[in-house]
């Protein structure tokens, strides 16, 4: 059995592994997450690559979780020919129907926005041409297959997998391979999907895994260390204490599942605590106001702690004005609101979407403060914002950066390397080999340095897009 990486593979977006071969007389073939790349036009070339075989062939896919750099390309795959089933949480099944259907209508608008360009002679180069259509969305949303967390499932003979929680987004997994290989004995191979932090608000804490043969683990923080909750509250309460003080906006860009809502139970604890004053909250995104409404159906997935900030909320509804924003006129109307809004919108890296138009109206001005609170790939307008750019090209225009720019690092989703060294010392014993995947290679290559000289672990390897390693000799 061999595993090719077709994505994620020194760098954090795309992530796709591909998993085939002979064992025991069964032949296997399948996906464990298919998802897009992102982040400028190199990206998008990548999202046009065709998998290296016949996708009629696929058996089926397992999903890790619903974010689009895991989930994203399942409808164009669908679209090709694949008919299979593709396993997933529940939760993860329900944040598909959002984010798949929100995805394929971006892809669209943007063609039809550069098509009206074209018209009128302000498009240069080709269109955008989308990679699926809101069709190919809602039949691939047909083959979705639900299993429980810790529910065991055979999707082809001699192969059984099981999700654990990954603590990361609602219905995030850990996933569990186990192949029957007869005299050999079964080979487990554990994908860690995206680990979520210990101790961090609304999520539970990954569960720990004790053994594995083969382990593919992500590294998007594996270079660095986040803040401390007290730190990140701290910082959270001066910048918007200063900023309303001084008559600003705080305009917060934010993954519409899973980081909106877990800014929306941190700034309801804070006024909770009494940290904060009563604040006028916006959350202007279509998708997050779904996904917050998917949030509260879900409270059984989320910690003790989550849920005492929900009910609190429930009790004292008058603490915080709070509003969930879907037309787009009443969304224009925010960029007309001169100093006291806080406005969180996606996406979280500010390529698209709402959050783009809401900086190019707060940028130029000195009392509004820009909060991010999480990762920016390279390539997109968010990391340019974090790299201190003088300016930034949004619609035709150069708009100078005079409004301040805070990272708040604590709220990642996203372990930070204590946390994925946390994780790793939950295995009884090193696997076989290990794959670091889902970082930049800077992040990789220095999460690898560390988990050989503190975990003493050997055979880890950083694979390149494309490559093939076996998974067992």
């Amino acid at each position: 059995m061999h595993i090719q990486f077709l994505g994620a593979s020194q760098e954090v977006t795309g992530s796709k592994y591909l998993i085939r071969g002979k064992v025991e007389g069964n032949e296997y073939c399948f996906l464990i997450d298919y998802g897009m790349f992102q982040g400028g036009h190199e990206a998008h070339d990548k999202n046009l690559i065709d998998l290296p075989i016949d996708v009629e062939k696929l058996d089926f896919v397992v999903l890790t979780h619903a974010h689009i750099d895991h989930s994203g390309l399942l409808p164009r795959l669908c679209a090709q020919g694949f008919k299979g089933p593709i396993y997933c949480t529940p939760a993860t099944a329900a944040l598909l129907k959002i984010m798949l259907l929100d995805s394929a209508h971006l892809q669209e608008a943007d063609f039809k926005r550069a098509q009206r360009k074209q018209l009128q002679g302000r498009w240069k180069g080709e269109l955008p041409t989308p990679l699926y259509s809101t069709m190919d969305a809602i039949d691939c949303l047909e083959q979705l297959e639900k299993v429980p967390f810790r529910h065991r499932f055979n999707p082809k003979k001699g192969i059984t997998i099981e999700f654990r929680d990954a603590g990361h987004i609602l219905g995030a997994a850990i996933t569990l391979m186990e192949i029957e290989r007869g005299e050999l004995g079964v080979h487990r191979t554990v994908f860690s999907g995206d680990l979520g932090m210990f101790e961090r608000p609304l999520m539970n804490n990954p569960e720990l895994i004790e053994k594995a043969d083969a382990l593919i683990i992500e590294s998007t923080y594996g270079d660095r260390l986040h803040r401390s909750m007290n730190d990140t509250e701290n910082e959270m309460v001066e910048v918007i204490t200063h900023t309303l003080r001084h008559n600003g906006n705080v305009i917060i860009p934010a993954f519409a599942v899973g980081r909106t809502q877990e800014i929306i139970f941190l700034l309801i604890d804070l006024i909770r605590q009494k940290r904060l004053p009563h604040l006028s909250i916006w959350v202007d995104s279509p998708m997050a106001s779904s996904v917050s409404k998917l949030t509260e159906d879900h409270l059984s997935l989320l910690d003790q702690e989550a849920q005492s900030i929900y009910q609190w909320y429930q009790s004292n509804p008058n603490r915080l004005e709070l509003r969930f924003v879907t037309e787009v006129e009443e969304s224009k109307a925010l960029n007309q609101i001169k100093g006291g809004a806080i406005v969180i919108s996606a996406s979280g890296m500010c390529e698209a979407g709402r959050i783009v138009h809401h900086l190019k109206w707060n940028l130029p001005y000195r009392n509004n403060a820009i909060i991010i609170t999480g990762f920016q790939a390279q390539g997109t307008l968010g990391r340019r914002l974090v790299d201190q750019a003088k300016s930034v090209h949004l619609f035709g225009k150069e708009i100078p950066v005079k409004a301040s720019i805070h990272t708040i690092g604590g709220l990642s989703a996203h372990a930070d390397q204590a946390a994925l060294l946390r994780w790793l010392k939950g295995f009884k014993q090193a696997p076989a080999h290990t794959f670091i995947t889902h970082g930049e290679i800077k992040a990789a290559n220095l999460f690898k340095e560390v988990m050989q000289k503190q975990l003493m672990w050997d055979h880890v390897h950083i694979p390149t897009l494309s490559s093939t390693y076996p998974l067992w000799p």
